[in-house]
């Protein structure tokens, strides 16, 4: 009977861990292009410029991070919208995948399409869900949409399941704002997005953000918004810039533990006089 020799079975031993390494090796590859379009999907979808408007100044931060060689759909935007006022958004969806990425797409690109036939922010969301759902996917966001009106700095915000902006005025105080909110983009129908309204008042910031700038392992959302709102009232007592305070914040997010994706949208009122009382959030 016949037997292999050593170096037989060697050869065969290295044959199959050379085809074992190619087929790995593809299958990185393949990832690899797959997060490369996911990135390039992420960097085409951001709004290149942000709107300006006399005494109001808009600041972002945004750090794409990625699990493994998956990546994350957060979102953030900002435009002028058909009457005048200035759009705001910033979202979550949930995954980390291309598949994610895409529908972030969708979700931005409907906000989008919507203002241009209803301005206020809880109508918006509403139709906003149901277009989501009525596309069939499995996917779901969270959300938060503000109108600011440049003239009087009047404020009109809705919430889709998403954590709630920080404020800060000029004469020290800040805090969490304070509203009903709804649940997510594309889970149930018909839903209802409460608004809530405030004025920012000269010197006054709002700061909104993505869950990956402040919670996580190492950080539970508490302590981050908490950390938000200390930055913030620092920065509106002292005059900092909004792009200052959005650094400011996109650096805590280093101390949550985890790698995510992590966005900011800082608004502040910096010199334009008052119309009207001031309304806190």
């Amino acid at each position: 009977m016949s037997r292999k020799r050593p170096t037989d079975d060697g050869d065969e031993l290295l044959a199959r861990l050379s085809s074992l390494t190619a087929q790995a090796r593809e299958r990185a590859e393949v990832q690899r292009s797959r997060v490369e379009l996911a990135i390039a999907l992420q960097r085409g979808m951001l709004p290149r410029d942000l709107p300006t408007a006399p005494g109001f100044r808009l600041a972002v931060q945004y750090a794409p991070a990625y699990y493994g060689l998956n990546v994350g759909g957060d979102w953030y935007d900002a435009f002028t919208m058909p009457d005048g006022h200035i759009g705001l958004s910033i979202g979550d969806v949930q995954g980390h995948n291309i598949e994610a990425t895409a529908f972030m797409g969708q979700v931005r690109v409907g906000l989008r399409a919507l203002a241009s036939v209803t301005s206020g922010p809880g109508e918006l969301l509403a139709r906003t869900n149901d277009l989501l759902l009525s596309l069939g996917s499995d996917l779901f966001a969270t959300c938060t949409f503000m109108r600011l009106d440049p003239a009087t700095g009047l404020l009109e915000s809705a919430r889709a399941g998403h954590i709630p902006c920080v404020w800060a005025t000029a004469d020290g105080k800040s805090g969490i704002v304070e509203d009903e909110g709804g649940p997510p983009l594309g889970v149930q129908e018909g839903m209802e997005y409460p608004v809530t309204r405030y004025r920012l008042t000269k010197g006054g910031v709002v700061v909104m953000l993505t869950d990956g700038v402040v919670e996580g392992p190492s950080m539970s959302v508490e302590e981050g918004l908490d950390q938000v709102v200390r930055l913030a009232g620092i920065a509106a007592v002292a005059g900092l810039e909004a792009g200052s305070l959005a650094a400011a914040v996109i650096k805590g997010a280093e101390r949550v533990g985890h790698d995510d994706d992590a966005a900011v949208l800082v608004v502040g009122h910096d010199g334009v006089a008052d119309h009207g009382r001031q309304v806190q959030p």
